[in-house]
């Protein structure tokens, strides 16, 4: 049976699943202080609200994708918040917020009786319009399988535990990975450019060999050898996201020395390259060191 939901952020990642959504006939309202974001949902079929307490008193299950922490808790418990609905119950969060701001979203909406349900994606884009991503979820198991379904809409479907904060670990060390991908792949290639070699061929090399990774493979080839640096991902936010990986690790106990160099990667990309800048744009960093050019 298809049901009436909520959705919370419609940009780059909400928009796709929100269409995915409407397109699998669930009734949808939506709100977004982006006009020509929530135009597009409207246009769609969608409703749009005004507020998360407007929305939260319409629905019963809300979902949210959002960019960071601070933005997530107060859409969620600050003035005018989805805390303030008498209808929501479940509180599906699809943003990387980190295990320690899940919990405590957690904690204040279990107040309430409301449900949240950890839930972050990877796959990017491409996999949001596609239905590719991969859904990392952590709530109670039986919250988990009556919302399994709607969230098949997205891609693949894991539960990680019951626990909130849970789904968030497990999409940080995603992200660290992949970012450690972009860094390390920026300075072999910068480094075989400067050498003199086809950085096509020696792509191709590595995809071939034991080097091969999601640089390698996908946003290199795509986006660094035509040098349209855009990958869809803002340096900003794999920045954000790489910082609350460390962060995390650090409050267990457990070092992160490359972690680390990956976070002061991206900060050096963000300062030189600028708050725009797309998350390949590390590649630029390199190139300026060495004085050469990656180019297809």
């Amino acid at each position: 049976m298809k049901s009436s939901l909520g959705f919370i952020g419609l940009g780059q990642m909400g928009g796709p699943m929100t269409s995915r959504l409407i397109a699998a006939g669930h009734s949808m309202h939506v709100c977004d202080r982006d006009d020509a974001a929530a135009a597009r949902a409207v246009a769609l079929g969608a409703t749009r609200v005004a507020s998360a307490a407007e929305l939260a008193a319409k629905v019963d299950t809300i979902l949210l994708s959002l960019p960071t922490p601070d933005i997530v808790e107060q859409v969620a418990l600050g003035a005018n918040g989805l805390i303030e609905g008498g209808k929501v119950k479940t509180v599906v969060d699809l943003s990387t917020i980190g295990p320690r701001a899940a919990v405590r979203v957690a904690q204040s909406l279990r107040q309430r009786g409301i449900e949240y349900v950890d839930s972050p994606v990877s796959g990017g884009v491409t996999g949001a319009v596609k239905g590719t991503l991969a859904v990392m979820v952590s709530c109670p198991r039986e919250v988990f399988e009556n919302l399994n379904p709607m969230l098949q809409n997205f891609g693949k479907t894991f539960f990680v535990g019951s626990q909130a904060g849970q789904a968030q670990t497990v999409k940080l060390a995603n992200n660290v990975m992949s970012a450690a991908a972009v860094t390390i792949t920026s300075e072999a290639i910068v480094m075989g450019v400067k050498a003199g070699i086809d950085p096509k061929i020696m792509l191709d090399v590595i995809n071939a060999g034991s080097g091969r990774n999601t640089a390698s493979a996908d946003k290199f080839p795509r986006c660094v050898l035509p040098r349209t640096f855009d990958v869809g991902f803002a340096a900003a936010l794999a920045y954000k996201d790489v910082r609350l990986c460390v962060d995390e690790a650090e409050h267990m106990g457990v070092p992160m020395v490359v972690g680390a160099s990956v976070r002061e990667m991206l900060a050096i990309t963000l300062a030189q390259c600028g708050p725009q800048a797309d998350f390949v744009d590390v590649v630029k960093v390199c190139e300026s060191w060495a004085g050469v050019e990656v180019r297809g």
